[in-house]
């Protein structure tokens, strides 16, 4: 979901002017006739209460040990309840034109199903803090992969996130394997994994929204319909399909509502949030929602029981500021601090004065 909703901020941001002339609406709540400050407090509360809500359930239900065996099998009653609240809100709204190809969209679904299964699948062996610190780090792979596959070049400031990530990233990850027992590399390989198809979907979603000028309602109801094809025939052919069934009839009065709760919660934030770039902005909804991710690592130690060292702090802070720094860049692509530009104009300066001095010795001698 956090993918899906990184992927429709970018494609909302660049239609930002014409959006704010459209009506402004959360789902079916009609928020037009009201004032800018109102609609931005509501965005907001939306924005925290449904995606508090969805890390909640996201960690209760998948930190169990005995989920890991049939994480799939929640996951793909994840994806259907998604696609449903997906195609009420089409019915409701507005009916779903299809306008890119199928053959698009099979790979979005794929992507989709192996950022949300393995993000899920990482829970059961990372805390939620780790795993939400490591979602937070997309910048990372796309920096890497466009520069090897695309030669793109980059900011200064951009860098200097990425640097200052990977330290945060780093840190955060001792801190979980010194004071967590549920930690265990395999999920730090698992969630980099997510991470990657993260950084991949991003791309694909982008380009095929703007080629095609599909709504963001066709974009997720297609990827979550067709990823939930996926994982039918393969839970279905595993086993997985069947475990995790008789897993959930143990209790469905408990599992089932949890699993919904989650879908609800993180559909709704999604709307919240595109919502929040329309009126005030990509930069507004990015500070929103990482002050969110700040509160979710909070609710998250404050309601399961878990370790605790400041070091948690520091390198959270660290992801914090490389993710400011990242969007400032995008702002002031240009930017480069006064004292490393005195130290270059000191050193080129100096490289010429050495460069003369040696020509004349030359001509000298």
């Amino acid at each position: 979901m956090n993918s899906q909703k990184e992927t429709l901020i970018k494609i909302d941001e660049g239609n930002e002017e014409s959006n704010k002339k459209s009506e402004i609406n959360i789902l079916c709540l009609d928020l037009t006739p009201f004032s800018h400050l109102t609609q931005f407090a509501c965005c907001t509360a939306f924005v925290f209460i449904c995606y508090l809500g969805y890390g909640y359930y996201l960690e209760l239900i998948f930190s169990a040990p005995e989920i890991k065996p049939v994480s799939l099998y929640i996951t793909l009653v994840q994806f259907l309840i998604t696609m449903l609240l997906s195609y009420i809100e089409s019915v409701i709204r507005n009916p779903i034109k299809r306008k890119v190809p199928l053959r698009i969209y099979a790979v979005i679904a794929a992507l989709t199903l192996g950022t949300m299964s393995l993000s899920n699948l990482a829970l059961s062996y990372l805390n939620y803090p780790t795993q939400l610190i490591f979602k937070s780090c997309k910048l990372i792979p796309v920096m890497i992969g466009s520069i090897i596959i695309m030669g793109k070049r980059y900011a200064f400031l951009d860098y200097v996130a990425a640097v200052v990530m990977c330290i945060g990233l780093t840190m955060f990850t001792i801190a979980d394997s010194k004071t967590s027992s549920n930690f265990n590399i395999v999920g730090v390989i698992v969630i980099s994994l997510a991470l990657l198809c993260d950084a991949i979907i991003g791309n694909v979603q982008e380009k095929a929204m703007k080629q095609y000028q599909a709504s963001n309602n066709e974009v997720v109801f297609y990827s979550y319909a067709i990823a939930s094809g996926y994982l039918l025939a393969f839970t279905g052919v595993s086993g997985i399909l069947y475990d995790g069934f008789i897993y959930c009839a143990k209790t469905p009065f408990v599992i089932y509502p949890n699993i919904f709760l989650l879908s609800v919660g993180g559909y709704m934030g999604l709307q919240a949030v595109l919502t929040l770039v329309r009126i005030s902005g990509a930069t507004i909804a990015v500070t929103v929602t990482t002050m969110r991710k700040a509160l979710s690592i909070i609710i998250s130690f404050l309601f399961f029981s878990k370790p605790f060292v400041f070091q948690y702090v520091w390198s959270g802070m660290l992801v914090a500021l490389a993710i400011y720094l990242n969007h400032y860049s995008k702002k002031n692509p240009h930017y480069i601090p006064e004292s490393l530009l005195s130290c270059w104009t000191y050193l080129n300066s100096f490289n010429k004065i050495a460069k003369t001095r040696s020509k004349i010795y030359a001509d000298t001698v």
